[in-house]
């Protein structure tokens, strides 16, 4: 529980009403009850301010006069909510001590108030700084390191050779380090399998989320830069860099060599992969959907995919699109005989 004076000074908002109402929860607007703090952050939600029971609103101060309740004047609510949201977070299944059912390898090095549920597996030269947590049957290879205040979630798969930095969040079921996918084809057409000889290095105040993969790089490391979010099932290549900052939302994937600059934003679904290296610039938005097959030096946003229109009608622009390189052939002639009789 807290006073709504002390949220206010943790989100650094105007408080508008009285400082000393208990707040239990954060509730959305149409939902909260007395003791929840709420928020407007999207004006699509604006109908709900003047019927919510909440004893709070985070809000812009331009809807603060029809707040009918306790108000916190912001000038980013979604940036407030989420302060907020800091504070109301518990995770109870977080380890505070070291199972007794745990295989920790006599050369691993374990710092301070380190947590380690049960059935997980520690191998040689592991490095754990102090206050890393790691949830059950996670599996940690030789060689590797976590930084202070790292957490690692149950059923994390980390190969050896990974190096994960301060306060990172790894969720359920990500593995960090699998051999990236390298094989070439010898002169009988077996395919023959290219050994992946780097590691991974994820920076600081980086999320994984659950199910991702992060593959290791083939010679070089694979990098993900501080700050970094990932939402769940991502997928980054062997060899990848993803620059600081930037934000891969579900279902992206990106494949080898793939390097990407930093504060880029990549909608659901996004795949980037080429015949060779690609390199997406800094401050780079990519819409939902969207296949990127070439290299992009400029900063903006970016879609390709299409949106969805009747079955019959999909059908039909469809095949339209097969015959568009005919259709440019024949305008470009059509136009070189009118330039002709001219």
């Amino acid at each position: 529980m807290y006073t709504l004076d002390e949220i206010a000074c943790h989100i650094e908002a105007v408080l508008i009403g009285n400082p000393s109402v208990p707040i239990h929860n954060i509730a959305t607007l149409l939902n909260a009850q007395e003791g929840d703090l709420t928020h407007l952050s999207n004006p699509y939600y604006r109908g709900y301010l003047q019927e919510t029971k909440a004893s709070a609103v985070i809000l812009a101060s331009g809807h603060a006069d029809q707040c009918p309740v306790n108000a916190l004047i912001v000038d980013n609510p979604s940036l407030a909510y989420a302060k907020a949201s800091q504070l109301f977070h518990r995770n109870e299944t977080i380890p505070s001590d070291i199972s007794t059912e745990t295989d920790i390898h006599s050369t691993a090095q374990i710092g301070a108030d380190v947590g380690i549920g049960p059935f997980v597996t520690i191998g040689p030269n592991v490095v754990l700084e102090e206050r890393v947590k790691i949830g059950a049957h996670t599996s940690i290879g030789a060689d590797s390191r976590l930084g202070k205040d790292t957490h690692i979630h149950s059923g994390v798969s980390i190969y050896d050779k990974v190096e994960i930095g301060q306060r990172c969040t790894i969720q359920a079921n990500v593995v960090i380090g699998a051999d990236g996918f390298g094989f070439i084809p010898d002169s009988d057409g077996k395919l023959q399998h290219i050994k992946q000889l780097g590691g991974v290095k994820i920076g600081n105040d980086v999320v994984v989320g659950a199910s991702s993969t992060i593959d290791r790089g083939a010679i070089e490391n694979t990098v993900i830069e501080d700050g970094v979010k990932l939402d769940d099932q991502v997928h980054i290549g062997h060899n990848c860099i993803v620059g600081a900052h930037s934000m891969l939302c579900g279902c992206t994937g990106l494949g080898g060599s793939v390097t990407i600059g930093s504060h880029c934003v990549f909608a659901g679904g996004v795949g980037i992969a080429g015949s060779g290296p690609l390199n997406i610039a800094s401050g780079v938005t990519i819409g939902a959907m969207t296949y990127v097959s070439r290299s992009i030096d400029k900063s903006g946003t970016y879609q390709g995919a299409t949106l969805h229109t009747p079955i019959e009608s999909w059908r039909r622009n469809a095949l339209r699109l097969t015959k568009l390189d005919e259709l440019v052939q024949r305008v470009s002639e059509l136009e070189k005989k009118l330039q002709e009789k001219q």
